[in-house]
């Protein structure tokens, strides 16, 4: 038995923040912004807007495209540093509760930007060892409830959204999931981080008061790594799959600067064609930047049945990962 992608679906809030927007908040402009990270606006949630609500449109867009019922899903895997909850429940639980689906496996997974691989890769796992036959698997982040609206350096990066995917059993090996990297180095887990509220920083006013429940992150030095680890770990998948960049029809990056998405581009000299490129309208959505992007092509009428896709996504751990998989779903017929 394999595993394959059978759907994608997303879900973003209606508030737009632009560039301009922030003029007025903090000392930056929107050449600045637009100049060093391609970004142009994202997606605010509404406040009472939660990371399980967003979890869940796009959940029943996945599931209904993928032809299944609720009841078929057996299993539920989220991935976000934003849950709904510190601790417990987990926003799977969350999201379970809401879409009615009771006796489930459900549970989160934190590995920050690179969320939705490690969630593709374990649900890899469940259907090749045959425990589960169909699992949803989610990306969700509220990053504007950990965002320092002060710190100019942060806030311009991050917006909300989520994007969620079907795993299926399947027995066509042309369905199936190539293969998939996914690791780690908690050595460098400074360079990007939340570092409040957790038991070695418990809530306080302390940590209320310099805000450490929002994201820090060292800028310089996580841009250098990134690039040369993603880099390194493309390259790696397609040799071990005796495959070229040429075979590549989406090249699908985690949507976080398109500094680093370019330099990674150049190095594997994708064509602008390849490179599918979502940054600009929504920012860096960390777990949901991948499914979003996805689905963004398969609404467009690109992603059609067959494409091979090529993920990449390095984020906070530090974590990092890459996939090579067929879009085994049907194509948008919608004209």
């Amino acid at each position: 038995m394999r595993a394959a992608l059978k759907s994608i679906g997303a879900y973003v809030p209606q508030k737009v923040m632009t560039n301009k927007d922030f003029e007025s908040m903090v000392d930056t402009t929107d050449e600045w912004i637009s100049k060093r990270t391609g970004i142009k606006e994202r997606r605010i949630a509404a406040e009472d807007e939660m990371t399980s609500d967003m979890g869940v449109e796009a959940a029943k867009v996945a599931i209904h495209r993928a032809g299944l019922k609720i009841n078929d899903i057996d299993m539920i895997v989220c991935a976000t540093i934003s849950p709904d909850y510190l601790c417990m429940p987990s926003t799977a639980c969350v999201i379970a509760s809401k879409l009615g689906r009771t006796n489930v496996t459900a549970f989160d997974i934190s590995a920050a930007c690179t969320g939705f691989i490690y969630a593709l890769a374990v649900a890899k796992a469940f259907i090749e060892s045959g425990m589960k036959n169909n699992v949803l698997i989610i990306g969700a982040e509220k990053l504007s409830a950990i965002v320092d609206y002060t710190d100019r350096t942060t806030c311009v990066l991050f917006g909300d959204g989520a994007g969620a995917a079907v795993v299926s059993a399947t027995r066509k090996k042309s369905e199936a999931i190539t293969d998939i990297h996914v690791s780690a180095d908690g050595n460098y887990g400074d360079l990007l981080m939340t570092p409040g509220c957790g038991v070695k920083n418990p809530c306080s006013q302390k940590v209320i008061e310099e805000k450490l429940c929002t994201m820090k992150m060292k800028g310089n030095e996580t841009f250098k790594i990134a690039v040369r680890t993603l880099t390194s770990d493309v390259v790696n998948i397609l040799n071990d799959n005796e495959m070229s960049a040429e075979e590549i029809k989406h090249f699908i990056p985690h949507q976080a600067n398109y500094r680093i998405i370019k330099a990674v581009g150049d190095a594997l000299k994708l064509t602008e064609e390849q490179v599918v490129l979502t940054v600009g309208k929504y920012g860096n959505t960390s777990s949901a930047s991948i499914p979003m992007a996805m689905n963004e092509i398969w609404e467009s009428g690109r992603l059609q049945y067959g494409d091979t896709m090529l993920l990449d996504a390095f984020g906070g751990g530090l974590t990092w990962g890459s996939a090579l998989l067929p879009f085994a779903g049907e194509p948008n017929t919608v004209k």
